[in-house]
């Protein structure tokens, strides 16, 4: 396969001749398998991806590792069993699937002196025996499923019955499964057996766009092609033949967008090569050009959007703005305009890394002269800063119901970031910028933000940072503030909840077992399931908290019990006291399933107590406790 432009027939079956022009002269079955192309009525026309399908590896473009381990595997006679093709939409697979079949099948008969072909190849100069039939999907023993609307399990048990007999005509039985991922779980268990040891005379060939929904026990059984994305220039020529042979009349910058549309798809290509020639010709231009394609792609120029990248990076946010308006008024999609940005960033970050890879052929002269001139002024992390912007940015306009306003607030955080200093520029200033004097923490207004948040100030391309009042760090606070003695485990906690560490509260409350506490020394076994990583947590903090050095170590000695642990026991013994009330128990006997949810423990009101009739839950007695109890449904008949 080299990058030049194969050779191109109008004819549906590709360029090869058939050798026998008249369809009697096939075997009489009741089928038509001669290689006579199929009848058209008059006036049929048939879209430009049917027409111009390849029918031999010859024509294919774009896949040439994949056709020369194929060439080389018939060569061998290293035919597999199994093949599965996979990629994206439009690079082949299914026209690879029919190709193969062909070769499994190629007959000839000696003419013109020439020896007869009974063997498998992939040199197929003119069409064989059954080769218009297989390409035209109408061979009896070529069978086409597609996966699709044929998923379960009754689809497969088809195949597997008519795989034991031998073909009608051909050499071999081919089964060609397009989107095989759509297969139910149990209609892949149902094939693995056929497929691993099928009969001599049957090939698989399935095809697919998601190779990941397709078992690893069917991937393993069969011999896996990727087909690429077609390159840029490798399509573009291929599109140019075609309008040569169609005898239409397309600029090569034109066929570059909608190589550019296509994304690497010959099918998608082909369909919009398609529509742009039926949209030219109402515009009765003899050329195709540009800004037909552009206007009926509805996508931007790329001079303007090279024009708008270099407003954001300036800063120019209102002539970027005014940009995107012109272009929204003329058609162009918002989201598709800060698609061709994002490209365009991208395009220069290559150039910026790798000078020398300008060499996309969708890539217009001035695109690659500016994208130069960018890569040298910009920085990696200003650009990659962009990509990320563009990026989520998209996403937000395509799912906006305003998306040119949208878009607008894409360039006015693009313009704006575009300014900001790198994180090593803040590094360096803050490195260079001498530290405040130390002094007592500043104090913010209750209820406010208060005067010491930073304020940023943006004028041309520089940044000023200015800050009211400087807040001090938590370590620079706790020593200027007095000295904080801990003595108790209850010291230790006050001072975590003061300064809102609810989770150190939390793990000193549940996991330490304090063994001692002196000085600046810390020693403590841990409960049952606690993270062995208190302790050098607790260490940092307390150190930050106190503005002094603090020793914090697990010791092996069981220590006292956890707050925790007191808290439950000192509750149980509470409930215990309460179960023993004569009117509590009699009120669980008279009630089954009545259970003491809370015991709680309140003042001895100012005024006299209530009657005991109107206490929630019953009083226990007149002083200080109250018990909660929770009735079963049980208890409603004597209620």
């Amino acid at each position: 396969m080299t990058d030049a432009l194969p050779p191109i027939s109008s004819s549906p079956g590709g360029g090869e001749t058939a050798l026998f022009p008249d369809a009697g002269e096939a075997p009489s079955l009741g089928l038509a398998l001669g290689p006579s192309p199929a009848p058209q009525t008059n006036g049929e026309y048939r879209v430009l991806a049917r027409k111009y399908r390849p029918s031999s590896f010859d024509d294919l473009i774009g896949q040439e590792a994949m056709v020369r381990t194929l060439t080389n595997a018939f060569k061998l006679d290293r035919i597999h069993q199994a093949y599965i093709l996979t990629g994206v939409r439009g690079v082949g697979k299914t026209t690879t699937a029919r190709i193969l079949a062909r070769a499994f099948n190629y007959e000839l008969p000696a003419h013109d002196g020439q020896p007869a072909i009974d063997r498998p190849t992939v040199d197929m100069p003119v069409l064989g025996v059954h080769c218009q039939a297989i390409i035209e999907s109408r061979h009896v023993d070529v069978i086409e499923m597609d996966a699709a609307s044929h998923t379960g399990i009754d689809d497969i048990r088809e195949i597997i019955e008519s795989a034991r007999y031998r073909p009608v005509m051909a050499r071999c039985k081919v089964y060609i499964i397009d989107e095989v991922h759509m297969l139910s779980k149990a209609a892949f268990n149902g094939l693995l057996k056929t497929l691993e040891e099928p009969p001599p005379h049957v090939r698989f060939l399935f095809a697919t766009t998601e190779i990941d929904k397709v078992p690893v026990t069917v991937r393993s059984r069969c011999q896996r092609f990727d087909l690429r994305r077609i390159e840029s220039n490798v399509l573009i020529d291929h599109l140019a033949g075609i309008c040569r042979q169609e005898h239409v009349g397309v600029s090569r910058e034109a066929l570059a967008l909608v190589t550019r549309a296509a994304e690497g798809s010959v099918r998608d290509a082909l369909s919009l090569l398609d529509q742009a020639i039926a949209h030219g010709s109402s515009a009765g231009a003899e050329e195709i050009a540009a800004t037909t394609i552009r206007d009926m792609l509805g996508v931007a120029d790329r001079a303007r959007i090279v024009d708008m990248f270099e407003s954001v990076m300036k800063g120019d946010i209102g002539q970027a703005m005014t940009a995107m308006k012109e272009q929204y008024d003329q058609g162009a999609d918002p989201a598709l305009i800060l698609s061709d940005l994002a490209e365009f960033v991208h395009f220069v970050t290559r150039l910026r890394i790798i000078p020398d890879a300008h060499n996309d052929a969708a890539a217009t002269e001035e695109e690659v002269t500016r994208g130069k001139e960018f890569a040298a002024l910009l920085g990696p992390a200003v650009l990659t800063r962009a990509w990320q912007i563009l990026s989520k940015g998209i996403q937000d306009v395509r799912h906006s119901p305003r998306p040119l306003a949208a878009a607008d607030m894409v360039l006015v955080r693009l313009g704006y970031a575009s300014d900001l200093p790198t994180p090593e520029d803040l590094i360096k200033r803050l490195q260079d910028t001498p530290p405040p004097a130390r002094g007592p923490a500043p104090s913010l207004p209750s209820g406010g933000n208060g005067g010491g948040a930073t304020a940023y100030a943006q004028g041309g391309s520089a940044l000023r940072m200015t800050a009211s009042a400087p807040l001090a760090s938590p370590r620079a606070q706790a020593a200027a503030a007095p000295g904080v003695r801990i003595a108790t485990l209850q010291d230790m906690i006050a001072l975590a909840q003061a300064n809102r560490d609810i989770q150190t509260k939390i793990a000193l409350e549940r996991d330490v077992r304090v063994v001692r506490i002196e000085g600046n020394s810390f020693e403590f076994s841990l409960a049952p399931g606690a993270s062995p990583q208190i302790a050098q947590s607790l260490m940092r903090k307390l150190s930050d908290w106190t503005g002094e050095r603090w020793m914090v170590a697990v010791s092996s000695e069981a220590g006292a019990a956890t707050v925790k642990e007191v808290s439950e026991a000192k509750e149980a013994e509470r409930m215990r006291g309460v179960r023993a009330e004569p009117l509590v128990r009699s009120v669980l006997e008279r009630f089954p399933g009545a259970e003491i949810i809370a015991v709680r423990t309140i003042d001895e009101p100012d005024t006299a107590p209530a009657p005991a009739s109107f206490r929630p839950g019953g009083a226990i007695n007149d002083d200080v406790v109250y018990a909660d109890t929770e009735i079963g449904e049980d208890a409603d008949d004597d209620l």
